[in-house]
């Protein structure tokens, strides 16, 4: 599996663009909705995947629904997906928004995790939607997969579960008590 990353929009979102054999699934379509066509060129788009609905996520999404004639993936679906040669777990990861998730790619060992994590810290809770009790038990469910996985965030730079279990405050016993 290939993952590009396209920043898009005034708040530098990451869209990715993850292909196999072809096949496309656009990630959080922030904004540029040509920047983003260029990028996934002739390969087909299977899907859209959108971790939550905030503005710098969703700017381009109605323009490359249409425009690629794909579904849209989101918190309402179903937990267990497989789309084309793609298969991969949808996550209920509320905090930074109450319709957060994650996308978990198991055989990859990636997580695509919007703007629930962050290279050494988590997304904002006190924005409209936003809950630090309910990002506090995402965090936790979170902790307990594989700690090599990928963590592709919504801002930024990827890291790994174990970077953030070693550096990141909000992943440490006492930020829970």
């Amino acid at each position: 599996m290939n993952i590009e990353k396209i920043e898009v929009g005034i708040l530098k979102e990451n869209c990715y663009v993850v292909s196999k054999q072809e096949k496309v699934l656009i990630v959080d379509p922030g904004d540029d909705k040509e920047k983003i066509i260029n990028l996934v060129g002739n390969r087909k788009v299977l899907a859209i995947l959108i971790t939550h609905y905030h503005f710098d996520h969703v700017g381009a999404l109605e323009d490359l629904r249409k425009y690629y004639d794909a579904m849209v993936i989101d918190y309402k679906s179903n937990k267990l997906q497989l789309i084309g040669p793609f298969n991969f777990e949808i996550i209920q990861t509320k905090g930074h928004k109450e319709d957060s998730v994650t996308y978990y790619f198991k055989k990859e060992g990636i997580m695509f995790v919007g703007d629930f994590i962050f290279e050494g810290t988590i997304g904002r809770c006190d924005l409209e939607g936003g809950n630090f009790e309910e990002m506090k038990k995402s965090l936790k469910k979170i902790k307990s997969y594989d700690k090599n996985i990928i963590l592709y965030p919504g801002h930024g730079r990827k890291t790994t579960i174990e970077n953030e279990l070693l550096y990141n405050d909000f992943f440490k016993g006492d930020f829970y008590e």
